[in-house]
């Protein structure tokens, strides 16, 4: 790691994080839980002239945010990214989910199932089951709260580990036969921008990516292997939807081998996923308004969604 890459990724993630919450135009539920609801941005101008689909309609968003799955992290980190898109012309669904905290076994700093400590990465089954139940409901809840979006024009896009939650929804039809989440066709969607995803577990296990959170989502070392078939999107390959992730070149955070090992396993099952890598970003610019490389997601994101 050179000299500079951790007070850099500091500098980045200050910044991203800086930017007041922005409050949605409405939020829905999707189940009984508190965190199982969908924040709802309204387009705040209108599509471009020329753009096809539904006239007076705007390209639905799917938001899923990242934090290694973690509880301290929720949708309000990237609700001024959610803001960005809506000001671009989208409407977008932000959804939250079941995330990892510290259990009581680990209050005194003992290690937790995937050998760190602090919270725990994910909640087994439930953020899966959430995923599942928020994509399954969002048809419904679209036409109530976004009357101004044409849902046949639905783009999922998620950062770190939301960008892997992305992946896992759009390939939820070539899950195993024996799983719950598993649909018969794929979902409906005009493609995937996954940001800085945590798209191969094995890599990600490799780099102790985010502190061992792949692991630890799956419910520790001795059920990596058994779960990895239901929950790495590096496994459930080809699924036939138009996939791009986009990548800083110094991430730190999620190293751009996670990524590239994702699109050469999507390569080895016939099917091309873009990888887009930018210079001298991080892991965080690509949610962050003020960077450039947000500027850039959004294209990619409008290049499906148009």
């Amino acid at each position: 790691m050179p000299d500079d890459a951790a007070p850099r990724d500091a500098a980045e993630e200050a910044s991203a994080f800086s930017h007041p919450p922005v409050d949605p135009d409405s939020t829905a539920g999707y189940g009984d839980h508190p965190d199982q609801v969908i924040d709802f941005y309204a387009p705040r101008q209108p599509e471009p002239a020329g753009a096809a689909g539904a006239p007076g309609l705007a390209p639905l968003v799917v938001l899923l945010h990242g934090g290694a799955w973690r509880a301290p992290y929720d949708r309000r980190h990237v609700s001024p990214f959610a803001d960005f898109l809506a000001r671009r012309g989208f409407a977008v669904a932000s959804v939250e989910y079941r995330r990892g905290a510290l259990i009581p076994s680990q209050a005194d700093g003992s290690a937790d199932p995937g050998g760190g400590t602090g919270p725990v990465a994910g909640r087994w089954p439930d953020t899966f089951d959430d995923v599942a139940a928020a994509l399954d409901a969002l048809s419904g809840l679209v036409r109530e709260a976004l009357p101004q979006a044409d849902p046949r024009r639905t783009v999922i896009t998620g950062h770190s580990a939301g960008g892997h939650l992305a992946l896992w929804a759009a390939a939820r039809h070539v899950l195993p036969p024996d799983c719950p989440w598993r649909t018969d066709r794929p979902a409906p969607l005009r493609g995937v921008v996954a940001l800085a995803p945590i798209a191969d577990f094995h890599v990600a296990e490799k780099l102790e990516v985010c502190a061992g959170a792949a692991v630890q989502f799956l419910g520790g070392r001795d059920r990596f292997e058994e779960r990895r078939p239901y929950a790495d999107p590096a496994l459930l390959l080809p699924t036939g939807i138009a996939t791009t992730l986009v990548q800083g070149r110094t991430d730190v955070v999620v190293p751009q081998a996670v990524a590239e090992a994702y699109a050469e396993a999507a390569a080895k099952a016939g099917e091309v996923v873009g990888l887009t890598l930018l210079e001298d970003v991080g892991h965080f610019p690509l949610i962050d308004p003020a960077a450039d490389a947000c500027a850039v997601v959004v294209e990619e994101i409008a290049q499906l969604a148009w």
